[in-house]
This record gives C-alpha cells, sequence and structure tokens, in this order.
C-alpha cells in the first residue's frame, strides 16, 4: 500500500529524514558493531493506548534502507488499539533496521499521540452535533502530516494553507477601520469563503451585513456563545475558538456551535510511548 497525500512527496520526506539522521558518515555504530550480513527481526508495538497514526511512513523508512525487507502491518492508521498491541513485524537486514528505527519510529509517536488527542476530544463531544476542527498551528513543514493525524483521531481539517479562505482577524479589522470595512474588501476581491473573528456580540451583524461566511467566536464563555449561536440563527455557520480543553468542549458544544476549533490537538499533544524490538536471526 503506497501512503500519498495532497502536497506531500512521501519519497522526500524520507530522504530528507534519514539524512538528518545519518550525517556524513552513516551510523557508525551500527557498521562497527553489527556484520554486514546479519538479519533481525523485530516488532512495533505501543506502550500506551492509542489511535494509530504513521504506521505506512514508518514501512517507508525501513524499505528505503532495505528494498527487500519484510513488512507485516498488524493494525491499521485510525484503529484505535490498547497497550501492548504489536503493530508492525519485520524482518531484514540488521543495519539497514537499526539505522532506520529512529525515524520511523519519531514519525509514529508523534503522529499516533496527535491522533490520540484528536479522539479524545472528538469523544468528548459525541452527540452534540458539533465537529472538531484542527487549525494551522503546526510544527513548520509537518503540516500535512499533523493534519492527516488529526484526521485519523476523527477530526476535520480546516484551513491547510492561508489561500484555503479568508480569516479576517482582529489586525485586519484594526487596519482596515472596521469589521464592516474588512470584509467588504475581501468580498470586494472575490473571495467566496470568508470566516471573520468577532470577540463582542456587537461584531456579529456587521460582520454577517458586510458577507462574512462562516464566523469563529473567539474566546467567549459558555453563555455569551449560547446568546451569539442564537443571534446567528444558523445563516453562517459558527465556531468557537480559544482556550479549549478537554475538560470545557463538552459544555461548548452544547451551546449550538456548529464547530470547534483545537490548537492544541498539533501544538501539544505528547508522543505515543512505541516501542521497537529486535531479535538476530
Amino acid at each position: 500500500m503506497t501512503f500519498q497525500l495532497d502536497r506531500f512527496d512521501l519519497d522526500q520526506f524520507v530522504a530528507a529524514t534519514l539524512s538528518e539522521d545519518l550525517g556524513d558518515f552513516g551510523d557508525i555504530t551500527s557498521a562497527a558493531v553489527i556484520p554486514a550480513e546479519a538479519r533481525f527481526s523485530g516488532v512495533m508495538d505501543t506502550r500506551d493506548d492509542i489511535v494509530v497514526a504513521g504506521l505506512l511512513l514508518a514501512e517507508a523508512f525501513f524499505r528505503k534502507l532495505d528494498p527487500a525487507v519484510e513488512i507485516e502491518l498488524l493494525v491499521a492508521d485510525g484503529d484505535e488499539v490498547p497497550r501492548k498491541t504489536d503493530l508492525m513485524r519485520l524482518k531484514g537486514n540488521g543495519r539497514a533496521m537499526l539505522t532506520a528505527e529512529r525515524s520511523a519510529l519519531n514519525t509514529v509517536q508523534h503522529l499516533s499521540g496527535i491522533a490520540t488527542m484528536t479522539r479524545s476530544y472528538v469523544d468528548a463531544i459525541a452527540g452534540t452535533g458539533a465537529t472538531l476542527l484542527d487549525t494551522r498551528k503546526t510544527i513548520p513543514g509537518l503540516r500535512v502530516l499533523e493534519k492527516y493525524a488529526t484526521r485519523m483521531g476523527g477530526a476535520t481539517n480546516h484551513r491547510m494553507r492561508l489561500d484555503d479562505a479568508a480569516m479576517i482577524k482582529d489586525n485586519h479589522v484594526a487596519v482596515a477601520g472596521g469589521i464592516s470595512e474588512a470584509v467588504r474588501r475581501a468580498v470586494d476581491a472575490g473571495i467566496a469563503r470568508i470566516i471573520v473573528e468577532v470577540d463582542s456580540l456587537e461584531q456579529i451583524e456587521p460582520a454577517l451585513g458586510a458577507g462574512a461566511t462562516h464566523l469563529l467566536l473567539d474566546n467567549m464563555d459558555v453563555p455569551t456563545l449560547k446568546r451569539a449561536v442564537a443571534l446567528v440563527g444558523k445563516r453562517v455557520p459558527t465556531e468557537a475558538s480559544g482556550g479549549v480543553r478537554l475538560d470545557t468542549i463538552r459544555g461548548i458544544a452544547e451551546t449550538g456551535v456548529d464547530f470547534i476549533s483545537v490548537g492544541r490537538l498539533t501544538q501539544s499533544a505528547p508522543a505515543a510511548d512505541i516501542g521497537l524490538d529486535f531479535v538476530q536471526l
């Protein structure tokens, strides 16, 4: 199975990641200690309860260094599995496996950590009708992968790039001289999707009247969110954002907002504890 994502070059990612790890002289430890002909078998397993993400990427690292490696994927990305679950079995050249190990594990640990945190937020709002969104708060260069991981956890991707939609925030409003003028300029520019951040109830009607197609209700408490949703009256989608935590997201979802965006999904998710143990054949 090939790992394919829009605007993501798997071969380039694997080559760049391995180059970063190999340096100028390669894996000098394995080259000195492990015979060139040695063959290993290995099992990748999780020491945490996780939602899996990134297994096909891990496979690509091993295949890059040993095209003949035998790999059996035991679970799939998006699967929710308990601790002590085996994720992958592999068999091949010992040096290649040891050299690829860290890059493979780093990727799966990071992406599975994001997917796992995301699933906890998705579960917390189950049945409310609200949809969980991620944000652009991603590690530079890893956005496509991190947003893939949030999808594996059950979230919906928000803007992937700045050209996906206009998002008018306080700085845009300040320079334009007001929300109505900022939105009008976006409308005049022919932009179809115009998301407008509002932090008070008084900004809602000017934003809608000027042509906003989506309102981002920023840092509003639950009572204010309820009033905002009622004022909007389903004319456009509403999104709650700002300071959302796992212990508060259910109450936010129950206000009737359509979406809730959470930056910490990609910004603060801890890496999953995943290991890889080898034995010589």
